[in-house]
């Protein structure tokens, strides 16, 4: 009963749109018949129609709707009489643009009204078909990760190989850094510098990083990850005065932290992502001018395929099922291109291999799975982008898009 009353309640309402689309447009409009063989297919709607495609219902209901005023009582009682006693109703209708004659035209779209029926699906003709947020966090990876919130710091657990992986990126970082520096200190190389860790998890990276002299900020969406990184630091006084932890996406803090950060670490994190670009943007505006960015993260290839799904999640389970979507790996080349765009020089890309019966990570001059990645910031950074860097941006984005 409620489904038949508010499904009436929606027939008023557009009938009544009807009536009021006649007084917006002071010229005469025309509608094209649908009726087939009646010779009245004239006007925009059967051009492009053909006259063919509504249902006689569909076609009356048109007319009805489109002719405003000029429907009578009658036509309008029946019309809802009908629609209650009917379980579907599926009607292809296009939204209402202007040409210079002021001429109703349709383009296409899908209006589905179900009236006993749950309705399973509307899209209203005037609704946006895609989002137009700017966020780089997905939801379902926030999902993910929640799930697995507590097993961060258990070395023998599903985040193993990222224990093992310290050997190799926390080396890499603090080298890395060094050479920026003329003098550091002794037991803390790191010292003086500032650190955001994108995606820090439990806060694996953060913790070593801070104990290298490192000032961190540790952020990540998933407040979970967030609750057992500062858990687990309280542990260490010196950890806990060096590191700080936020629950938000990098896209928040762009505004509060412009060329704050020294460096900016992203490992493990670019394949979880929506918007690669608008990541990687959002990292070169917290980076101080001549600041690093590291990544790490898997190669879009054939053998990561194999391996790194797989293998590693539904053979071995090196790494829980869903974990990965292999649409979002990204390979070196396209990864450097995207950093070129924003004024980000590429300084070293490095293979990374993960040996899953010893547990640990080596060096590799192969790059077809794991790669780690150190980019540099120009230290004049160009407020406007050329043609040919435009046009490199977009081709970037279409094949991400693949």
């Amino acid at each position: 009963m409620f489904k038949r009353t508010c499904n009436t309640f929606m027939i008023k309402i557009i009938i009544e749109v009807g009536s009021r689309w006649r007084e917006w447009v002071s010229e005469p409009f025309y509608w094209g018949s649908s009726e087939r063989g009646t010779g009245k297919e004239v006007g925009p709607f059967a051009t492009m129609w053909g006259g063919w495609k509504l249902n006689f219902f569909g076609g009356r209901f048109l007319r009805v709707l489109g002719s405003g005023c000029r429907g009578t009582q009658a036509e309008r009682l029946r019309l809802i009489s009908w629609a209650e006693n009917q379980p579907t109703w599926t009607l292809q209708i296009k939204p209402w643009v202007f040409n210079e004659y002021k001429t109703m035209w349709f383009k296409s779209c899908r209006m589905t009204f179900s009236c006993l029926n749950r309705i399973k699906n509307y899209r209203s003709p005037w609704k946006r078909l895609y989002s137009t947020s700017q966020s780089t966090v997905d939801s379902s990876e926030v999902k993910t990760f929640r799930a697995l919130a507590h097993k961060w710091w258990d070395e023998q657990g599903v985040y193993a190989p990222l224990h093992s992986m310290n050997d190799l990126r926390v080396p890499f970082i603090r080298d890395n850094l060094l050479k920026t520096v003329a003098n550091h200190q002794l037991g803390k190389p790191l010292s003086g510098m500032k650190i955001l860790d994108v995606g820090c998890g439990g806060g694996l990276l953060a913790e070593p990083l801070g104990r290298l002299g490192a000032s961190v900020v540790g952020i990540d969406p998933v407040d979970e990850n967030i609750k057992i990184a500062q858990h687990h630091k309280s542990f260490d006084p010196v950890l806990d005065k060096r590191i700080e932890y936020r629950v938000c996406s990098l896209e928040e803090i762009v505004e509060e932290k412009a060329e704050t950060f020294d460096a900016v670490i992203a490992s493990e994190v670019i394949e979880h992502v929506n918007d690669l670009e608008t990541f990687i943007q959002c990292c070169c505006q917290v980076l101080k001018p001549g600041g690093s960015l590291f990544i790490t993260t898997i190669n879009k290839t054939q053998l990561s395929y194999a391996l790194g799904i797989v293998f590693s999640e539904q053979v071995a389970g090196i790494v829980p099922k869903g974990t990965h979507m292999w649409e979002k790996f990204v390979s070196p080349e396209m990864l450097e291109s995207i950093l070129e765009s924003n004024g980000l020089s590429v300084q070293t890309v490095a293979g990374m291999l993960y040996n899953p019966f010893s547990g640990y990570w080596h060096w590799n001059k192969n790059t077809s799975l794991n790669y780690a990645a150190h980019a540099v910031r120009s230290m004049v950074q160009e407020h406007t982008v050329p043609a040919a860097n435009a046009a490199t941006s977009a081709g970037v984005h279409e094949e991400l898009k693949k």
